[in-house]
């Protein structure tokens, strides 16, 4: 994803800084955001000095499905020091990346976080459907859910974009 920040340019940025503004169980948490797969002594060292006690990964939209070994040795070793961990992932993932993500859901301190890219959203009128499908019938899950698009739309789960302009970059 791209992002305005105030210096800097968007794709040599690693790591940045600030309170967790989406609305998840991390919601409002000093938080340490990575792009990329990092080493995870310099994750260690940046959270212990910045405080943070949320570590989100994949910020930026920087998950890619590859070199899962390195991306399960960052977020194994976070979670087992106690941090609440945040991976960002695309729903594409979801199949194909199952078992892993489900091993780490093991981890009561970690957040999957599925991304689902819905361009145009508030265009839709009041009877569009978000449905969590499944990939075929009685593939994996026990049914479907159906959620107004409506109902989901709230303040409660809305962040606005001009609430990520307020992050530290760190490098």
């Amino acid at each position: 994803m791209q992002r305005d920040y105030a210096t800097g340019s968007a794709e040599a940025i690693t790591y940045f800084t600030g309170v967790e503004i989406e609305k998840t169980p991390a919601y409002g948490m000093q938080t340490l955001f990575v792009v990329g797969v990092r080493p995870l002594e310099e994750i260690t060292d940046i959270v212990t000095q910045r405080k943070c006690d949320h570590v989100y990964l994949g910020a930026n939209q920087s998950f890619d499905g590859k070199d899962i070994n390195d991306w399960d040795k960052m977020i194994g070793g976070l979670l087992r020091l106690g941090l609440k961990v945040t991976l960002d992932f695309d729903s594409k993932f979801c199949q194909s990346k199952e078992k892993w993500l489900a091993s780490l859901s093991q981890f009561d301190n970690f957040i999957p976080q599925i991304s689902l890219k819905i361009p145009n959203l508030t265009k839709y009128n009041n009877n569009a459907t978000i449905k969590i499908d499944d990939t075929g019938f009685r593939a994996s899950n026990d049914g479907v859910w159906c959620h107004s698009l409506d109902t989901l739309k709230t303040q409660e789960t809305f962040t606005d974009w001009a609430q990520y302009t307020k992050d530290e970059i760190i490098r």
